[in-house]
Parts: C-alpha cells; sequence; structure tokens
C-alpha cells in the first residue's frame, strides 16, 4: 500500500523546535521529490519546503528561510522537518507530499504532487 505517514507534531511554545518526519512506505522515495505544505483553518494550503531526490536542490517560504531545514534519508525512505524558532503563525497542520522526480529542481505548489501523507498538528502556544 502506497502511503506517506508524517510524525512529530506536537505543542510547543513559541521559540521552541520541532521536527517532522514523513516515511514512505509502498514505494521507493528515490525517485521523489519532496515537499510539506501546511494548513490552517479557513485559508489555502501553502507549500513551505521541498527537496529533490538527490537533495541537491531545496526551497522554502520566505517565512521560513533561516527556520526550517527540509532534509532527507533515502536509505530510511525518510523526509524530514526541523523547524526552529516557531512562531504562533507557524501553528497549521503539516503534510508532506512527493512527486516523480522529472526535473532539477522542485516547487511549493501542489500541482505535481501524486501521494500526500494525513498530516501532523503542529500547535505553537504559550
Amino acid at each position: 500500500q502506497v502511503q506517506l505517514v508524517e510524525s512529530g507534531g506536537g505543542l510547543v511554545q513559541p521559540g521552541g523546535s520541532l521536527r517532522l518526519s514523513c516515511v514512505a512506505t509502498g514505494f521507493n522515495l528515490d525517485y521523489y521529490y519532496i515537499g510539506w505544505f501546511r494548513q490552517t483553518p479557513g485559508k489555502e494550503r501553502e507549500g513551505v519546503a521541498c527537496i529533490t531526490s538527490s537533495g541537491k536542490y531545496i526551497a522554502y517560504l520566505d517565512s521560513v528561510k533561516g527556520r526550517f531545514t527540509v532534509s532527507r534519508d533515502n536509505g530510511k525512505n525518510t523526509a524530514y522537518l526541523q523547524m526552529s524558532s516557531l512562531k504562533p503563525d507557524d501553528a497549521a497542520v503539516y503534510h508532506c507530499a512527493a512527486g516523480l522526480d522529472y526535473d532539477p529542481t522542485c516547487h511549493l505548489m501542489e500541482p505535481g504532487y501524486e501521494f500526500w501523507g494525513q498530516g501532523a498538528q503542529v500547535t505553537v502556544s504559550s
């Protein structure tokens, strides 16, 4: 069964850190770029970060640059999103997604992402 499963969400105080993991089952993540997206009620889902299959190209949403780091371990079929200096505005449900890697770059728009995880809740509050 093809699946992406996120974990690592939770409640954190402003300024704190969390690391989200995204494990792929049923397919080989080596051939896919990974995107991380987030959504809050009443807002459009937005792309936060992406990484190509080789890890050579990475892109971030401007508001998370310098605070979030996307990475992957193809040997573990897993991708990560390290989030630091978290702000209340970062609170959302975070989804990982995978798309077949045809290009040397990745993007933060939803088209092209074939598989999606169910999401992990991140709450930032004191």
